[in-house]
């Protein structure tokens, strides 16, 4: 077990970006520690820059091979972190059925902090620190909780279908436009005209319908 959490701890976790790995950081260790190359040589020989060589050679020459392992970017220290007694008040007082929002007025503290604490602390909730009890559905015979709700439609006048609200839109627009044609002003003066100067018929005119029925 020992050696399992061992491994685990030291198990290598390389992002995307990574030039190199853990057996290329190693060799590239080895080439300046014993072999003796200059870190230039090495760092062309690996594709890297010679600050990222110098980087793993100062650690290899350091830590030995556990230095060449990832390290986690996070903070060792975080200034604001919460005291551990505050944390223990805040635990008491939402065992108490305190809710965030009063717990972080009592203790004047930021009530996204408290909310924060009382998630990681799986505290967010009542039912998970068994202060609620959990809601059964339980009945004697299967079936017993099916539920059928039929809902008639609204009464529609006439029934159902579709409906033109204006009658004149159930005529063709053919038919509209002739009718509209013929009721235009501007045409009985055309008309007009064209009696009263005896103008011979053209192309135009053979080929406009309205005006071949006159």
């Amino acid at each position: 077990m020992a050696s399992n959490s061992v491994r685990r701890r030291t198990r290598r976790k390389l992002h995307a970006n990574a030039a190199l790995s853990w057996s290329g950081r190693r060799r590239l260790a080895k080439l300046v520690v014993v072999e003796g190359w200059t870190l230039t040589a090495a760092a062309a020989a690996c594709g890297v820059s010679v600050r990222c060589a110098r980087k793993w050679v100062g650690r290899y020459r350091t830590e030995g091979e556990h230095g060449l392992r990832d390290r986690s970017s996070a903070p060792r220290r975080v200034a604001n972190r919460t005291p551990s007694e505050r944390i223990e008040v805040i635990v008491v007082l939402r065992r108490l059925r305190f809710t965030a929002a009063e717990i972080a007025e009592l203790l004047e503290m930021a009530l996204s902090t408290v909310s924060g604490i009382l998630r990681r602390l799986r505290m967010g909730k009542l039912g998970r620190i068994g202060l609620e009890q959990p809601v059964r559905y339980e009945r004697s015979r299967p079936g017993e909780l099916v539920h059928i709700d039929v809902k008639k439609l609204g009464r529609i006048e006439g029934g159902a279908g579709k409906r033109v609200a204006d009658g004149s839109l159930r005529r063709s627009p053919k038919t509209v436009a002739r009718r509209g044609w013929q009721a235009t002003p501007h045409r009985r003066l055309g008309v007009r005209a064209y009696r009263g100067r005896r103008l011979q018929p053209t192309c135009l005119c053979r080929g406009a319908s309205p005006t071949r029925r006159l």
